[in-house]
Protein backbone atom coordinates (compact mmCIF):
# COMPACT_ATOMS: atom_id res chain seq x y z
CA UNK A 1 0.00 0.00 0.00
CA UNK A 2 2.91 2.33 0.75
CA UNK A 3 4.34 1.57 -2.71
CA UNK A 4 0.99 2.34 -4.36
CA UNK A 5 0.75 5.57 -2.36
CA UNK A 6 4.14 6.70 -3.68
CA UNK A 7 3.00 5.91 -7.22
CA UNK A 8 -0.17 8.01 -6.98
CA UNK A 9 -0.23 11.16 -9.10
CA UNK A 10 -1.56 14.46 -7.86
CA UNK A 11 -4.43 16.14 -9.67
CA UNK A 12 -2.04 18.94 -10.63
CA UNK A 13 0.39 16.48 -12.23
CA UNK A 14 -2.43 14.80 -14.15
CA UNK A 15 -3.70 18.16 -15.39
CA UNK A 16 -0.24 19.30 -16.49
CA UNK A 17 0.27 15.98 -18.25
CA UNK A 18 -3.15 16.23 -19.90
CA UNK A 19 -2.55 19.77 -21.17
CA UNK A 20 0.40 18.46 -23.18
CA UNK A 21 -2.00 16.56 -25.44
CA UNK A 22 -3.84 19.70 -26.54
CA UNK A 23 -1.35 21.05 -29.16
CA UNK A 24 -1.52 17.93 -31.31
CA UNK A 25 -5.31 17.90 -31.25
CA UNK A 26 -5.80 21.65 -31.74
CA UNK A 27 -3.57 21.76 -34.80
CA UNK A 28 -4.70 18.35 -36.05
CA UNK A 29 -8.36 19.32 -35.82
CA UNK A 30 -7.81 22.64 -37.60
CA UNK A 31 -5.89 20.88 -40.38
CA UNK A 32 -8.25 17.91 -40.55
CA UNK A 33 -11.45 19.91 -40.83
CA UNK A 34 -10.28 22.98 -42.73
CA UNK A 35 -7.14 22.26 -44.78
CA UNK A 36 -8.99 20.56 -47.62
CA UNK A 37 -11.53 23.36 -48.09
CA UNK A 38 -8.75 25.95 -47.57
CA UNK A 39 -6.60 24.49 -50.35
CA UNK A 40 -9.54 24.17 -52.73
CA UNK A 41 -11.48 27.39 -52.13
CA UNK A 42 -9.01 29.87 -50.55
CA UNK A 43 -5.55 29.00 -51.89
CA UNK A 44 -7.30 27.89 -55.11
CA UNK A 45 -5.17 24.79 -55.58
CA UNK A 46 -6.49 22.38 -58.20
CA UNK A 47 -8.30 19.40 -56.64
CA UNK A 48 -5.81 16.94 -58.16
CA UNK A 49 -2.81 18.74 -56.63
CA UNK A 50 -4.68 19.24 -53.36
CA UNK A 51 -5.12 15.46 -53.17
CA UNK A 52 -1.37 15.03 -53.69
CA UNK A 53 -0.59 17.50 -50.89
CA UNK A 54 -2.99 15.85 -48.45
CA UNK A 55 -1.90 12.33 -49.36
CA UNK A 56 1.84 13.02 -49.30
CA UNK A 57 1.61 14.99 -46.06
CA UNK A 58 -0.30 12.25 -44.27
CA UNK A 59 1.95 9.48 -45.56
CA UNK A 60 5.07 11.41 -44.59
CA UNK A 61 3.53 12.03 -41.19
CA UNK A 62 3.02 8.29 -40.83
CA UNK A 63 6.61 7.51 -41.86
CA UNK A 64 8.07 9.94 -39.33
CA UNK A 65 6.38 8.20 -36.39
CA UNK A 66 8.52 5.02 -36.40
CA UNK A 67 11.57 7.13 -37.33
CA UNK A 68 11.09 9.31 -34.27
CA UNK A 69 10.35 6.22 -32.20
CA UNK A 70 13.68 4.76 -33.32
CA UNK A 71 15.65 7.88 -32.42
CA UNK A 72 13.90 8.16 -29.06
CA UNK A 73 14.91 4.58 -28.26
CA UNK A 74 18.52 5.63 -28.93
CA UNK A 75 18.28 8.80 -26.84
CA UNK A 76 20.21 8.81 -23.58
CA UNK A 77 18.64 9.89 -20.32
CA UNK A 78 19.31 13.50 -19.32
CA UNK A 79 18.46 15.50 -16.25
CA UNK A 80 15.24 16.48 -18.05
CA UNK A 81 14.48 12.85 -18.94
CA UNK A 82 14.65 11.01 -22.24
CA UNK A 83 11.40 12.28 -23.76
CA UNK A 84 11.13 15.89 -22.56
CA UNK A 85 14.05 17.26 -24.64
CA UNK A 86 12.24 16.17 -27.83
CA UNK A 87 9.15 18.09 -26.76
CA UNK A 88 11.10 21.23 -25.83
CA UNK A 89 13.26 21.54 -28.94
CA UNK A 90 10.59 20.69 -31.53
CA UNK A 91 8.04 23.28 -30.35
CA UNK A 92 9.44 26.58 -31.78
CA UNK A 93 10.07 25.12 -35.24
CA UNK A 94 6.65 23.44 -35.29
CA UNK A 95 4.73 26.67 -34.76
CA UNK A 96 6.68 28.46 -37.51
CA UNK A 97 5.92 25.77 -40.08
CA UNK A 98 2.29 25.61 -38.93
CA UNK A 99 1.74 29.33 -39.58
CA UNK A 100 3.32 29.05 -43.03
CA UNK A 101 0.82 26.33 -44.01
CA UNK A 102 -1.97 28.92 -43.73
CA UNK A 103 -0.12 31.60 -45.72
CA UNK A 104 -0.90 32.09 -49.41
CA UNK A 105 2.42 32.95 -51.12
CA UNK A 106 2.40 35.58 -53.86
CA UNK A 107 4.04 33.33 -56.43
CA UNK A 108 2.72 32.17 -59.79
CA UNK A 109 4.50 28.82 -59.73
CA UNK A 110 5.64 26.62 -56.88
CA UNK A 111 2.52 27.08 -54.76
CA UNK A 112 1.92 23.34 -54.58
CA UNK A 113 5.52 22.76 -53.47
CA UNK A 114 5.14 25.48 -50.80
CA UNK A 115 2.22 23.72 -49.13
CA UNK A 116 3.75 20.29 -49.57
CA UNK A 117 7.06 21.30 -47.93
CA UNK A 118 5.61 23.13 -44.95
CA UNK A 119 2.84 20.58 -44.41
CA UNK A 120 5.41 17.77 -44.30
CA UNK A 121 7.75 19.87 -42.13
CA UNK A 122 5.02 20.54 -39.59
CA UNK A 123 3.97 16.88 -39.53
CA UNK A 124 7.57 15.89 -38.79
CA UNK A 125 7.95 18.43 -35.98
CA UNK A 126 4.60 17.72 -34.36
CA UNK A 127 5.53 14.01 -34.44
CA UNK A 128 8.70 14.89 -32.51
CA UNK A 129 6.33 16.35 -29.92
CA UNK A 130 3.53 13.80 -29.86
CA UNK A 131 5.37 10.45 -30.01
CA UNK A 132 7.44 11.14 -26.89
CA UNK A 133 4.39 12.66 -25.24
CA UNK A 134 2.36 9.51 -25.95
CA UNK A 135 5.13 7.28 -24.61
CA UNK A 136 5.29 9.47 -21.50
CA UNK A 137 2.18 7.62 -20.29
CA UNK A 138 4.43 4.72 -19.28
CA UNK A 139 6.88 6.99 -17.43
CA UNK A 140 4.58 8.87 -15.07
CA UNK A 141 3.50 5.89 -12.94
CA UNK A 142 3.69 2.11 -12.72
CA UNK A 143 0.10 1.80 -11.48
CA UNK A 144 -2.50 0.87 -14.10
CA UNK A 145 -5.20 2.81 -12.28
CA UNK A 146 -3.07 5.96 -12.19
CA UNK A 147 -2.17 5.66 -15.87
CA UNK A 148 -5.83 5.10 -16.76
CA UNK A 149 -6.84 8.11 -14.68
CA UNK A 150 -4.16 10.28 -16.28
CA UNK A 151 -5.25 9.02 -19.70
CA UNK A 152 -8.84 10.06 -18.94
CA UNK A 153 -7.59 13.54 -17.98
CA UNK A 154 -5.57 13.62 -21.16
CA UNK A 155 -8.43 12.54 -23.40
CA UNK A 156 -10.72 15.15 -21.85
CA UNK A 157 -8.18 17.88 -22.55
CA UNK A 158 -7.45 16.52 -26.04
CA UNK A 159 -11.11 16.52 -26.99
CA UNK A 160 -11.32 20.01 -25.50
CA UNK A 161 -8.36 20.77 -27.77
CA UNK A 162 -10.40 19.66 -30.76
CA UNK A 163 -13.14 22.02 -29.56
CA UNK A 164 -10.64 24.86 -29.36
CA UNK A 165 -9.21 24.01 -32.77
CA UNK A 166 -12.69 23.90 -34.28
CA UNK A 167 -13.86 27.03 -32.46
CA UNK A 168 -10.79 29.18 -33.14
CA UNK A 169 -10.41 28.20 -36.76
CA UNK A 170 -14.11 28.03 -37.50
CA UNK A 171 -15.30 31.15 -35.71
CA UNK A 172 -12.48 33.42 -36.91
CA UNK A 173 -12.74 32.21 -40.50
CA UNK A 174 -16.54 32.02 -40.33
CA UNK A 175 -16.77 35.75 -39.63
CA UNK A 176 -15.61 36.39 -43.20
CA UNK A 177 -17.67 35.37 -46.21
CA UNK A 178 -15.53 33.46 -48.67
CA UNK A 179 -16.63 34.53 -52.18
CA UNK A 180 -17.89 31.80 -54.46
CA UNK A 181 -18.21 31.64 -58.22
CA UNK A 182 -21.57 30.90 -59.78
CA UNK A 183 -21.27 28.41 -62.63
CA UNK A 184 -22.76 29.60 -65.93
CA UNK A 185 -24.30 26.13 -66.30
CA UNK A 186 -26.56 26.65 -63.32
CA UNK A 187 -27.79 29.99 -64.63
CA UNK A 188 -28.37 28.75 -68.16
CA UNK A 189 -25.76 31.14 -69.59
CA UNK A 190 -24.38 30.17 -72.98
CA UNK A 191 -22.59 33.35 -74.05
CA UNK A 192 -18.99 33.38 -72.86
CA UNK A 193 -18.91 37.19 -72.41
CA UNK A 194 -21.96 37.01 -70.18
CA UNK A 195 -20.30 34.21 -68.24
CA UNK A 196 -17.18 36.35 -67.74
CA UNK A 197 -19.33 39.25 -66.58
CA UNK A 198 -20.99 36.94 -64.06
CA UNK A 199 -17.56 35.73 -62.97
CA UNK A 200 -16.22 39.27 -62.47
CA UNK A 201 -19.33 40.33 -60.59
CA UNK A 202 -19.11 37.50 -58.05
CA UNK A 203 -15.35 37.41 -57.73
CA UNK A 204 -14.67 39.76 -54.80
CA UNK A 205 -10.89 40.08 -54.49
CA UNK A 206 -11.04 42.04 -51.24
CA UNK A 207 -13.29 39.46 -49.63
CA UNK A 208 -10.90 36.67 -50.60
CA UNK A 209 -8.01 38.66 -49.09
CA UNK A 210 -9.98 39.06 -45.87
CA UNK A 211 -10.57 35.31 -45.78
CA UNK A 212 -6.86 34.62 -46.19
CA UNK A 213 -6.04 37.08 -43.41
CA UNK A 214 -8.58 35.36 -41.16
CA UNK A 215 -6.83 32.03 -41.67
CA UNK A 216 -3.51 33.63 -40.70
CA UNK A 217 -5.00 35.18 -37.54
CA UNK A 218 -6.42 31.81 -36.52
CA UNK A 219 -3.02 30.20 -37.14
CA UNK A 220 -1.35 32.78 -34.88
CA UNK A 221 -3.79 32.15 -32.04
CA UNK A 222 -3.37 28.39 -32.30
CA UNK A 223 0.44 28.74 -32.39
CA UNK A 224 0.32 30.73 -29.14
CA UNK A 225 -1.75 28.00 -27.46
CA UNK A 226 0.74 25.38 -28.71
CA UNK A 227 3.62 27.13 -26.92
CA UNK A 228 1.62 27.67 -23.72
CA UNK A 229 0.59 24.02 -23.46
CA UNK A 230 4.15 22.82 -24.14
CA UNK A 231 5.46 25.02 -21.30
CA UNK A 232 2.87 23.69 -18.85
CA UNK A 233 3.77 20.10 -19.76
CA UNK A 234 7.53 20.58 -19.42
CA UNK A 235 7.32 22.51 -16.15
CA UNK A 236 4.55 20.49 -14.50
CA UNK A 237 5.39 16.82 -15.23
CA UNK A 238 8.31 14.76 -13.98
CA UNK A 239 9.47 11.91 -16.19
CA UNK A 240 10.21 8.91 -13.95
CA UNK A 241 12.67 6.44 -15.31
CA UNK A 242 11.87 3.84 -12.68
CA UNK A 243 8.14 3.92 -13.54
CA UNK A 244 8.72 1.93 -16.71
CA UNK A 245 11.85 -0.12 -16.20
CA UNK A 246 12.42 -3.12 -14.01
CA UNK A 247 15.78 -2.99 -12.28
CA UNK A 248 16.81 -6.32 -13.81
CA UNK A 249 16.15 -5.16 -17.38
CA UNK A 250 18.82 -5.40 -20.04
CA UNK A 251 18.62 -3.20 -23.16
CA UNK A 252 17.54 -4.71 -26.47
CA UNK A 253 18.22 -3.13 -29.87
CA UNK A 254 15.48 -1.19 -31.65
CA UNK A 255 15.08 -3.70 -34.49
CA UNK A 256 15.01 -6.64 -32.11
CA UNK A 257 12.40 -4.78 -30.09
CA UNK A 258 10.43 -3.97 -33.24
CA UNK A 259 10.38 -7.64 -34.20
CA UNK A 260 9.17 -8.57 -30.72
CA UNK A 261 6.46 -5.87 -30.75
CA UNK A 262 5.17 -6.85 -34.20
CA UNK A 263 4.97 -10.49 -33.13
CA UNK A 264 2.90 -9.61 -30.05
CA UNK A 265 -0.60 -10.86 -30.90
CA UNK A 266 -2.71 -8.56 -28.67
CA UNK A 267 -0.96 -5.48 -30.10
CA UNK A 268 -1.60 -6.47 -33.71
CA UNK A 269 -5.25 -7.24 -33.00
CA UNK A 270 -5.76 -3.97 -31.14
CA UNK A 271 -4.23 -1.74 -33.82
CA UNK A 272 -6.08 -3.65 -36.56
CA UNK A 273 -9.39 -2.85 -34.88
CA UNK A 274 -8.62 0.80 -34.26
CA UNK A 275 -7.09 1.13 -37.71
CA UNK A 276 -10.49 0.88 -39.38
CA UNK A 277 -12.16 2.94 -36.68
CA UNK A 278 -9.66 5.74 -37.23
CA UNK A 279 -10.17 5.52 -40.98
CA UNK A 280 -13.91 5.96 -40.54
CA UNK A 281 -13.58 9.08 -38.42
CA UNK A 282 -10.75 10.48 -40.56
CA UNK A 283 -12.95 10.29 -43.66
CA UNK A 284 -15.76 11.99 -41.76
CA UNK A 285 -13.40 14.68 -40.45
CA UNK A 286 -11.75 15.41 -43.79
CA UNK A 287 -14.95 15.75 -45.82
CA UNK A 288 -17.49 17.06 -43.31
CA UNK A 289 -16.87 20.75 -44.02
CA UNK A 290 -17.47 20.22 -47.74
CA UNK A 291 -20.49 18.01 -47.00
CA UNK A 292 -22.12 20.69 -44.81
CA UNK A 293 -21.27 23.46 -47.28
CA UNK A 294 -22.47 21.88 -50.51
CA UNK A 295 -24.61 18.78 -49.86
CA UNK A 296 -26.56 20.10 -46.87
CA UNK A 297 -26.36 23.74 -48.01
CA UNK A 298 -25.17 25.13 -44.66
CA UNK A 299 -22.31 27.28 -45.99
CA UNK A 300 -22.44 29.70 -43.04
CA UNK A 301 -23.19 27.10 -40.36
CA UNK A 302 -20.72 24.27 -40.86
CA UNK A 303 -18.21 25.63 -38.30
CA UNK A 304 -20.97 25.70 -35.66
CA UNK A 305 -22.03 22.15 -36.51
CA UNK A 306 -18.44 20.98 -36.11
CA UNK A 307 -18.27 22.81 -32.79
CA UNK A 308 -21.41 21.02 -31.60
CA UNK A 309 -19.80 17.64 -32.36
CA UNK A 310 -16.64 18.46 -30.43
CA UNK A 311 -18.44 20.00 -27.45
CA UNK A 312 -20.58 16.89 -27.16
CA UNK A 313 -17.46 14.71 -27.33
CA UNK A 314 -15.72 16.73 -24.61
CA UNK A 315 -18.64 16.54 -22.21
CA UNK A 316 -19.03 12.76 -22.60
CA UNK A 317 -15.38 11.76 -22.04
CA UNK A 318 -15.96 11.39 -18.24
CA UNK A 319 -18.99 9.20 -18.99
CA UNK A 320 -16.92 6.82 -21.12
CA UNK A 321 -14.18 6.72 -18.47
CA UNK A 322 -16.81 5.65 -15.92
CA UNK A 323 -18.32 3.20 -18.42
CA UNK A 324 -15.05 1.40 -19.18
CA UNK A 325 -14.27 1.21 -15.45
CA UNK A 326 -17.70 -0.21 -14.69
CA UNK A 327 -18.26 -2.53 -17.66
CA UNK A 328 -14.78 -3.06 -19.14
CA UNK A 329 -12.89 -1.61 -22.08
CA UNK A 330 -14.00 -4.15 -24.70
CA UNK A 331 -17.66 -3.50 -23.88
CA UNK A 332 -17.00 0.23 -24.11
CA UNK A 333 -15.55 -0.31 -27.58
CA UNK A 334 -18.63 -2.17 -28.83
CA UNK A 335 -21.14 0.28 -27.36
CA UNK A 336 -19.24 3.50 -27.97
CA UNK A 337 -18.08 3.07 -31.55
CA UNK A 338 -21.21 1.31 -32.84
CA UNK A 339 -23.39 4.17 -31.53
CA UNK A 340 -22.13 6.35 -34.40
CA UNK A 341 -23.69 4.14 -37.10
CA UNK A 342 -27.35 5.27 -36.90
CA UNK A 343 -26.34 8.93 -36.88
CA UNK A 344 -24.01 8.58 -39.85
CA UNK A 345 -26.88 7.02 -41.76
CA UNK A 346 -29.45 9.59 -40.59
CA UNK A 347 -27.38 12.59 -41.69
CA UNK A 348 -27.65 11.54 -45.36
CA UNK A 349 -31.05 9.84 -45.35
CA UNK A 350 -33.04 12.66 -43.74
CA UNK A 351 -33.87 15.82 -45.63
CA UNK A 352 -31.57 18.77 -45.11
CA UNK A 353 -32.75 20.41 -41.89
CA UNK A 354 -30.56 22.55 -39.65
CA UNK A 355 -32.20 21.55 -36.36
CA UNK A 356 -32.01 17.83 -37.20
CA UNK A 357 -28.37 18.25 -38.26
CA UNK A 358 -27.49 19.75 -34.87
CA UNK A 359 -29.21 16.88 -33.06
CA UNK A 360 -27.29 14.35 -35.16
CA UNK A 361 -24.04 16.28 -34.53
CA UNK A 362 -24.49 16.20 -30.74
CA UNK A 363 -25.33 12.47 -30.81
CA UNK A 364 -22.37 11.67 -33.06
CA UNK A 365 -20.04 13.51 -30.67
CA UNK A 366 -20.78 10.87 -28.02
CA UNK A 367 -19.24 8.20 -30.27
CA UNK A 368 -16.33 10.46 -31.19
CA UNK A 369 -15.46 10.67 -27.48
CA UNK A 370 -15.26 6.88 -27.22
CA UNK A 371 -13.06 6.71 -30.32
CA UNK A 372 -10.71 9.27 -28.75
CA UNK A 373 -10.43 7.70 -25.31
CA UNK A 374 -10.32 3.96 -25.87
CA UNK A 375 -7.16 3.44 -28.01
CA UNK A 376 -4.95 5.35 -25.60
CA UNK A 377 -6.56 3.67 -22.61
CA UNK A 378 -6.00 0.16 -24.04
CA UNK A 379 -2.46 0.55 -25.39
CA UNK A 380 -0.83 0.58 -21.90
CA UNK A 381 -2.56 -2.75 -21.17
CA UNK A 382 -0.88 -4.23 -24.25
CA UNK A 383 2.50 -2.86 -23.13
CA UNK A 384 2.04 -4.46 -19.69
CA UNK A 385 1.14 -7.79 -21.31
CA UNK A 386 4.28 -7.52 -23.45
CA UNK A 387 6.44 -6.85 -20.39
CA UNK A 388 5.22 -10.03 -18.74
CA UNK A 389 6.06 -12.10 -21.80
CA UNK A 390 9.44 -10.37 -22.30
CA UNK A 391 10.61 -9.30 -18.81
CA UNK A 392 14.22 -8.82 -19.92
CA UNK A 393 13.34 -6.37 -22.71
CA UNK A 394 12.65 -2.70 -22.04
CA UNK A 395 12.62 0.72 -23.68
CA UNK A 396 10.07 -0.20 -26.38
CA UNK A 397 7.19 1.99 -25.21
CA UNK A 398 7.81 4.48 -28.03
CA UNK A 399 7.63 1.64 -30.58
CA UNK A 400 4.19 0.59 -29.37
CA UNK A 401 2.78 4.10 -29.51
CA UNK A 402 4.58 5.34 -32.62
CA UNK A 403 3.67 2.33 -34.79
CA UNK A 404 0.04 2.53 -33.73
CA UNK A 405 0.03 6.14 -34.91
CA UNK A 406 2.01 5.14 -38.02
CA UNK A 407 -0.58 2.63 -39.21
CA UNK A 408 -3.54 4.92 -38.58
CA UNK A 409 -1.89 7.93 -40.22
CA UNK A 410 -0.65 6.02 -43.24
CA UNK A 411 -4.01 4.54 -44.07
CA UNK A 412 -5.72 7.85 -43.27
CA UNK A 413 -3.38 9.56 -45.73
CA UNK A 414 -4.26 7.07 -48.43
CA UNK A 415 -7.99 7.42 -47.76
CA UNK A 416 -7.89 11.23 -47.62
CA UNK A 417 -5.92 11.44 -50.84
CA UNK A 418 -8.31 9.06 -52.56
CA UNK A 419 -11.34 10.95 -51.27
CA UNK A 420 -10.04 14.29 -52.59
CA UNK A 421 -9.14 12.64 -55.88
CA UNK A 422 -12.66 11.19 -56.02
CA UNK A 423 -14.07 14.69 -55.74
CA UNK A 424 -11.86 15.75 -58.63
CA UNK A 425 -13.11 12.88 -60.79
CA UNK A 426 -16.71 13.73 -59.79
CA UNK A 427 -16.23 17.23 -61.19
CA UNK A 428 -15.57 19.37 -58.11
CA UNK A 429 -15.67 23.09 -58.99
CA UNK A 430 -13.15 25.18 -57.07
CA UNK A 431 -14.91 27.96 -55.16
CA UNK A 432 -18.22 27.05 -56.74
CA UNK A 433 -21.38 28.29 -55.04
CA UNK A 434 -22.84 24.82 -55.67
CA UNK A 435 -21.58 21.49 -56.94
CA UNK A 436 -22.77 18.94 -59.52
CA UNK A 437 -24.93 16.04 -58.36
CA UNK A 438 -22.03 13.57 -58.70
CA UNK A 439 -19.97 15.58 -56.19
CA UNK A 440 -22.83 15.59 -53.67
CA UNK A 441 -23.29 11.84 -54.09
CA UNK A 442 -19.54 11.30 -53.57
CA UNK A 443 -19.61 13.39 -50.39
CA UNK A 444 -22.52 11.31 -49.04
CA UNK A 445 -20.55 8.14 -49.63
CA UNK A 446 -17.44 9.58 -47.95
CA UNK A 447 -19.19 10.72 -44.77
CA UNK A 448 -21.72 7.92 -44.37
CA UNK A 449 -21.56 4.65 -46.34
CA UNK A 450 -17.79 4.13 -46.25
CA UNK A 451 -17.32 5.05 -42.54
CA UNK A 452 -20.22 2.76 -41.53
CA UNK A 453 -18.63 -0.15 -43.40
CA UNK A 454 -15.25 0.50 -41.75
CA UNK A 455 -16.78 0.67 -38.27
CA UNK A 456 -18.58 -2.66 -38.77
CA UNK A 457 -15.32 -4.26 -39.89
CA UNK A 458 -13.47 -2.89 -36.85
CA UNK A 459 -16.09 -4.31 -34.46
CA UNK A 460 -15.53 -7.76 -35.97
CA UNK A 461 -11.78 -7.43 -35.42
CA UNK A 462 -12.22 -6.40 -31.78
CA UNK A 463 -13.80 -9.78 -31.11
CA UNK A 464 -10.29 -11.24 -31.53
CA UNK A 465 -8.67 -8.90 -28.97
CA UNK A 466 -7.74 -11.15 -26.00
CA UNK A 467 -7.17 -8.72 -23.09
CA UNK A 468 -10.43 -8.49 -21.16
CA UNK A 469 -10.91 -7.26 -17.58
CA UNK A 470 -9.95 -10.59 -16.02
CA UNK A 471 -6.74 -10.70 -18.07
CA UNK A 472 -5.93 -7.10 -17.06
CA UNK A 473 -6.27 -7.92 -13.35
CA UNK A 474 -4.01 -10.97 -13.69
CA UNK A 475 -1.39 -8.93 -15.56
CA UNK A 476 -1.45 -6.21 -12.91
CA UNK A 477 -0.91 -8.75 -10.11
CA UNK A 478 1.89 -10.49 -12.03
CA UNK A 479 3.67 -7.20 -12.74
CA UNK A 480 3.50 -6.21 -9.07
CA UNK A 481 4.98 -9.56 -8.05
CA UNK A 482 7.73 -9.23 -10.68
CA UNK A 483 8.68 -5.74 -9.51
CA UNK A 484 8.71 -6.80 -5.87
CA UNK A 485 10.94 -9.73 -6.77
CA UNK A 486 13.22 -7.41 -8.76
CA UNK A 487 13.42 -4.89 -5.92
CA UNK A 488 14.10 -7.63 -3.37
CA UNK A 489 16.88 -9.02 -5.56
CA UNK A 490 18.41 -5.57 -5.92
CA UNK A 491 18.29 -4.94 -2.16
CA UNK A 492 19.94 -8.34 -1.55
CA UNK A 493 22.72 -7.49 -4.01
CA UNK A 494 23.29 -4.14 -2.33
CA UNK A 495 23.47 -5.77 1.12
CA UNK A 496 25.97 -8.36 -0.13
CA UNK A 497 28.10 -5.64 -1.73
CA UNK A 498 28.07 -3.61 1.50
CA UNK A 499 29.22 -6.64 3.54
CA UNK A 500 32.06 -7.27 1.11
CA UNK A 501 33.18 -3.65 1.38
Amino acid sequence: RRQESRERLSVCSKLCYAVGGAPYQITGCALGFFLQIYLLDVAQVDAFYASIILFAGRVWDAITDPMVGFFISKTSWTRFGRLMPWIMFSTPFAIISYCLIWFVPDISTGQVMWYLVFYCAFQTLVTCFHVPYSALTMFISREQSERDSATAYRMTVEVLGTVLGTAIQGQIVGKVDTPCIGSPFFFGLSNSSVAMEELNMTHDTQSLTDTRNAYMIAAGVIAGLYVLCALILVLGVRERRESSELQSDEPVSFFQGLKLVMNHGPYIKLIAGFLFTSLAFMLLEGNFALFCTYTLGFRNEFQNILLAIMLSATLTIPFWQWFLTRFGKKTAVYVGISSAIPFLIAVVVLDSNLAVTYVVAVAAGISVAAAFLLPWSMLPDVVDDFKLQHPSSHGHEAIFFSFYVFFTKFTAGVSLGISTLSLDFAGYQTRGCSQPGQVNFTLKMLVSAVPVGLILLSLLLFKLYPIDEEKRRKNKKALQDLRQESNSSSESDNTELASIV
